[in-house]
């Protein structure tokens, strides 16, 4: 079996799950709009896509992993310890803005590059691999700041994550998380809909099959999470500018971002789901979080949201496939 054989097999399967997420987030877009004022105009949902952008990028990476047939769990470890480097060696100094930048993007992609590296060579599981890569990123965290970060993210670097283009009519603001969202969601389709997307794809459904028609699998998934690397990276970016500097600013991502994608119909194992679907499940955690907070709900409620939101997925996914296969 050749690779493109693979590939056009698997095409389908790439866009299954997107409509069920896209009919919830439509719901919930006009739920927010009863619940709260402020989403009765462009701006309020410019603003929920605005809080959204970090979860949606990570969301693409954790995607490439996940239909590749593996996880990451170290992307919230990731962003954390991604903005205390940052503020340490910026400092508030204007000047240090784009090397630092280009250095958190480096690191993100050889954190990648060292789980991709350490699951396809070694055969260690990616579950086992990234768990361990969270709490050694957690622990250096922890051993660097003592629970307090040090330093300060420059004005140019918050430009990011909390300004936008003024003038733009009906919204006012296009805020550049926006851009940079609307950038990376633009490439993320283009590279799925490429012969390297279409077979990472199939590495997720038979590697096997794969590695027999000359696919290499092992590049193709150590590539996955070079890329998930590199989005944890971008989140940062986002998220540093918007919230500041935290040593918790990344507690709990890995496990909303696995959700989102979960909830976007990406079938766990890989090899089933949409990069679109993915993003539009972000989205709609993010809308149904913004939902809940709107109206009273306790926001220690997420994590069982969450919870919920990952067995009924998986569950609902298993039974299609049984069903299929009778």
């Amino acid at each position: 079996m050749t690779t493109e054989t693979t590939t056009t097999a698997t095409r389908p399967r790439f866009a299954s799950g997107t409509a069920p997420v896209l009919a919830v987030l439509a719901l919930l877009l006009i739920a927010l709009a009863f619940a709260g004022p402020s989403y009765q105009e462009p701006a309020g949902y410019l603003a929920l896509l605005k809080r959204a952008a970090p979860l949606m990028i990570l969301a693409i990476g954790q995607y490439f992993v996940i239909v590749s047939g593996g996880f990451d769990l170290s992307v919230g470890s990731l962003v954390t310890a991604e903005v205390v480097i940052a503020a340490r060696l910026i400092d508030g100094n204007d000047t240090a803005t784009l090397w630092v930048i280009g250095l958190m993007l480096g690191i993100g992609a050889l954190i990648g590059l060292l789980n991709g590296t350490i699951t396809t060579r070694l055969l260690v599981p990616s579950f086992i691999v990234t768990l361990g890569m969270l709490l050694v990123l957690d622990g250096a965290v922890f051993l660097w700041t003592g629970g307090a970060p040090r330093g300060a993210l420059s004005d140019s670097f918050r430009t990011i994550g909390r300004q936008g283009i003024d003038g733009i009519p009906l919204i006012g603001q296009l805020p550049w998380s926006v851009v940079v969202l609307a950038v990376i969601i633009a490439l993320a389709v283009l590279f799925m809909r490429s012969p390297t997307g279409r077979t990472l794809i199939a590495v997720g459904d038979n590697d096997t099959a794969v590695w027999l028609g000359g696919g290499r699998v092992e590049r193709l998934r150590t590539l996955a999470f070079v890329l998930s690397g590199l989005s944890a990276a971008l989140a940062a970016i986002l998220l540093g500018g918007f919230a500041g500097v935290s040593a918790q600013v990344g507690d709990g991502l890995e496990f909303r971002v696995i959700t989102a994608v979960v909830l976007g119909g990406v079938v766990l194992g890989g090899g089933r789901g949409s990069v679109v679907a993915a993003m539009a499940g972000a989205l709609t955690l993010e809308s149904l979080f913004s939902l809940l907070n709107l109206l009273g709900v306790a926001g220690g409620l997420e994590s069982t949201v969450q919870g919920v939101i990952i067995i009924a997925a998986v569950a609902y996914a298993s039974v299609n496939w049984r069903r299929k296969k009778a």
